[in-house]
């Protein structure tokens, strides 16, 4: 099957890098959001060449196409929305020493190509699959997904018969197969305005916003107490974490009181942590200090759960077999440190893995690329899986 499934993704190499580089033109900036119709439609034009059935009435610029029958899905899931670039030039994509340089090439746009024609391969082999391997795509993901998989979500329209989950995030050669959780939130504190010279006629915002601060500072040492039993480097990356300041704002001049003052706080927990307990814990000391005579005002930036599935799962298994059989090398499982769209399947008790061509070092930044090496091997790897994965399911079940 390894040999047959590299001949069929190595006929297609020059295919899957001219529709890699084709992804990363479209300037898909998230935010603010643009240019996602557009996206959308380059991807169903090329699925729908590829000979795949497009599903009809998936709402929002979201792309869902399926190959196979049966009742059991292994769902092909990655964004499409990048973050903004650091200029224009980052929307030509080049070749240069084996690797393909552009915005979103490493997250995610070459992990899509890859992901359609292992797809296409499985098919031009004909091998039978227990069930269906569905390609969804959507954007938004960079911002929480709601013109994306919340919208999926509310729609009902995600996760149809899913018995696995894959996304191609730019894992870097391990797989992430648990991710932390996030609650972000934005504080303002209130005062009153008054000119330098009569500052006792005022009320600081800032002073205000110092003493929030203080008191949430008490609380980050006892979240720092706590560590994740899922492997992450270095080891000070194991620690739950509250972070403050990622962005401030206030006041008006240097001779005035500020009337208002604004910080972020971006909760992130572990997997072994429950969302909502973390989540009212932080509302309730801010509810405190409101009651001690702080004005504020709380807006929540972004929500998300923390997913995880075991190393020991089939999928799992299947999985990093198909790597060590393409690479050579056995990966790691890691936590990945960021939040991951894993966590609207592993709610719903569907084990949900990452693994991608991409690598997280670079990712987002001023020179983004991928190892176009990687992408064939990632198409691989994602034939080779879902094989396996669904081939395990039916035997396991007897049939």
């Amino acid at each position: 099957m390894l040999n047959e499934l590299k001949a069929r993704i190595a006929s297609h190499r020059q295919e899957i890098l001219d529709f890699t580089t084709a992804l990363i033109r479209i300037p898909t900036e998230n935010p603010p959001g643009i240019a996602y119709e557009e996206c959308a439609r380059a991807l169903r034009e090329r699925l729908s060449s590829l000979g795949f059935q497009l599903q009809a009435r998936v709402p929002g610029p979201c792309v869902q196409a399926v190959l196979g029958r049966g009742r059991r899905t292994i769902h092909f899931h990655g964004h499409f929305d990048v973050v903004p670039a650091a200029s224009p030039a980052q929307f030509q994509p080049a070749t240069e020493d084996g690797k393909l340089i552009g915005r979103g090439s490493s997250d995610m746009k070459a992990g899509l190509a890859a992901m359609v024609y292992a797809a296409v391969a499985l098919r031009e082999c004909g091998i039978e699959l227990d069930g269906r391997i569905s390609l969804t795509f959507v954007p938004d993901e960079e911002t929480g997904g709601m013109r994306g998989s919340r919208l999926l979500i509310t729609r009902r329209w995600l996760g149809k018969g899913a018995a696995g989950m894959l996304t191609p995030e730019p894992t870097g050669g391990a797989i992430w197969n648990a991710s932390r959780g996030a609650v972000s939130l934005r504080v303002t504190v209130h005062g009153r305005p008054a000119h330098v010279g009569l500052a006792h006629a005022g009320s600081n915002a800032f002073e205000h916003m110092i003493a929030v601060a203080q008191r949430l500072l008490q609380l980050k040492k006892k979240v720092a107490l706590r560590k994740t039993r899922y492997s992450i480097r270095p080891e000070a990356a194991r620690r739950s974490i509250l972070m403050m300041g990622g962005r401030c704002e206030g006041g008006t001049n240097f001779n005035t009181v500020p009337a208002d003052c604004s910080f972020t706080i971006d909760r992130r927990t572990n997997p072994e942590e429950d969302l909502a307990t973390e989540k009212r814990q932080l509302l309730e000391v801010l509810a405190g200090l409101r009651r001690g005579g702080i004005e504020m005002d709380i807006q929540i930036l972004q929500e998300g759960e923390p997913s995880a599935t075991s190393a020991d799962h089939p999928m799992a298994i299947a999985l990093a077999k198909s790597v060590r059989e393409v690479t050579r090398e056995t990966p790691r499982f890691e936590m990945c440190p960021g939040l991951l769209e894993t966590r609207f399947y592993s709610r719903a008790q569907v084990p949900a893995l990452a693994y991608g061509p991409g690598l997280l070092t670079v990712s987002h930044g001023p020179r983004e690329f991928v190892p176009v090496q990687n992408i064939h091997d990632c198409a691989l790897v994602y034939a080779l899986t879902a094989a396996r994965f669904l081939g395990w399911e039916r035997r396991r079940l007897g049939d």
